[in-house]
């Protein structure tokens, strides 16, 4: 059985005991003369079947609860052999090289020219220092280096691995890893907590921030428009911690979403109108699930001729568009002073002439601003938020805007709302890693004090395979869409009904 999964077959029979018929008694022949014969061999009676147990389904969970309540597993990666030798002579290399070596200079180079430039120097050090190394070795030193010297140390090897979509690392002894939506322990670890908080100042020095112990939150983004996030002491208990999340460097097109399994043929139709159509659109889901790559693959669909402006906290959203603005907020200075909000931004951007305002994460009180640029001319804005199902969603923009100093009532907000957004994605990443479109529902209109919704399609959860993998249906409720005039406008109304039906 693994760790956490089914059990591979029936429970072990070794308990129970064969059913086996009742043993005859031995008769004579019974003959005058008194004489005894052997008696005939009775004929042998088949053994009943033994009788197919059945698995209890509960039992079998609860063996599985049992099995990782008392599991134990090493959260800790320790560094051995090779590895070990390796670091122990950077530790001796680094500052000797660092007394040879301009940094200025060397920040000019690219990593292929500075490993030239760095190779003979290198080996002057380790003559010096009377150490041997093979061609091995000496590979792997002028790596790790390099990698200390411009680049992020031991992030590196994680951060150039295609395969890895987010990094977490939990102080400097621990690193987790996403890889193909499963958490695994990465096998690195920084020196000391001082290490890995010079290399989380170097991430956030790139995007202008700081972090400190004045300032112990920092949001920044990598070069490739991977989103970092740092909490350093005190709040941080176990050192100071680093989340990246990291993007496909190939675009993902709505096309790709339904070749990964993420949605059915018709929910791609459906979405591929929506952004055409300029259709004002909400992408909620939870933490991982996807919302930002949904995002970047409907703006695939938005006309090259539309000015579109996007704004967000830290600017990771990569449209396929060439007429793109993208707008970042600032923090406040060492003052308190200086900071721009999403908000101050979204009012700004109503100056700039957009054809399309997109923000990468709503909050707060800047909702109420999005939907007055979707009541404002600029139809087919989208947005992203936090939320568990497009019912939820609606509740979370309500509260949002009730969050803010906006003195209006609450069935004004809502009414806003109904009348401003058109359609609501919902993904979520299942337990099998995987991420799914599980919703795609229009916002009708209200009905008294209560936004009408319509449910367009549905994901629907059949059963587990024995891989562990989610086995689903993804179901169209069969209803015209309330949305098919905006489609009409555009010509796409016949494909539009007929992928809804």
């Amino acid at each position: 059985m693994s760790a956490f999964g089914r059990k591979d077959g029936l429970a072990s029979k070794s308990n129970q005991r064969a059913s086996f018929g009742v043993a005859r008694p031995m008769k004579g022949t019974g003959a005058a003369s008194g004489a005894q014969t052997l008696p005939s061999p009775p004929e042998p009676e088949p053994f009943p079947p033994i009788p197919e147990v059945a698995v209890d389904p509960e039992d079998d969970a609860l063996a599985r609860l049992a099995e990782r309540a008392n599991s134990f597993a090493e959260g800790n990666y320790h560094a051995e052999g090779f590895e070990v030798s390796v670091h122990r002579i950077k530790e001796q290399v680094l500052p000797r090289l660092l007394e040879r070596v301009d940094p200025e200079a060397a920040a000019t180079l690219t990593k292929d020219e500075l490993s030239e430039e760095f190779r003979p120097i290198i080996l002057e050090v380790l003559t010096e220092l009377k150490i041997t190394l093979n061609r091995r070795e000496q590979f792997a030193l002028e790596k790790v280096l390099i990698d200390e010297l411009l680049g992020f140390g031991p992030l590196e090897e994680l951060l150039s691995d295609p395969d890895i979509s987010d990094i977490m690392v939990n102080g400097p002894q621990q690193t987790y890893v996403e890889r193909k939506g499963k958490l695994e322990l990465a096998k690195i670890q920084f020196r000391d907590e001082q290490h890995l908080f010079q290399i989380a100042q170097r991430i956030v020095n790139q995007v202008g921030r700081r972090v400190d112990q004045t300032t112990p939150l920092a949001d920044a983004r990598l070069k490739d428009g991977s989103r970092v996030n740092v909490i350093v002491p005190p709040l941080s208990l176990r050192g100071t911690a680093i989340s990246i999340r990291k993007f496909s460097e190939k675009p993902i097109t709505i096309d790709m979403l339904r070749e990964f399994g993420s949605m059915s043929e018709k929910m791609a139709t459906v979405l591929k109108i929506a952004g055409a159509c300029q259709m004002n659109i909400v992408i909620s889901g939870g933490t991982g699930s996807g919302k930002t790559t949904m995002l970047n693959a409907l703006s695939k669909m938005i006309d090259p001729g539309e000015r579109v402006l996007t704004i967000e906290d830290a600017a990771e959203l990569r449209l396929q568009q060439p007429h793109w603005l993208p707008l970042e907020t600032r923090p406040p200075n060492l003052e308190g002073e200086g900071a721009i909000t999403i908000g101050d931004l979204v009012k700004n951007a109503l100056r700039m002439r957009p054809d399309r305002i997109i923000l990468g994460e709503i909050r707060g009180a800047e909702c109420f601003d999005l939907l007055a640029a979707m009541n404002t001319g600029h139809d087919g804005s989208m947005c992203t938020l936090h939320a568990n199902s497009p019912r939820e969603c609606l509740g979370r923009m309500e509260n949002m805007i009730l969050m803010g100093d906006i003195k209006i009532p609450k069935e004004a907000i809502s009414r806003q709302i109904a009348e401003s957004v058109d359609l609501i994605v919902q993904v979520k990443r299942l337990r099998d890693g995987s991420r799914r479109t599980t919703n795609i529902t229009e916002v009708i209109g209200m009905e008294g004090d209560v936004i009408v919704t319509q449910e367009l399609f549905k994901f629907e959860y059949l059963d587990e395979g024995s891989d562990g993998k989610i086995v689903g249906d993804f179901k169209s409720s069969g209803l015209r869409p309330y949305t098919l005039e905006k489609a009409r406008q555009f010509g796409f109304d016949k494909a539009y009904l007929q992928a809804c039906l």
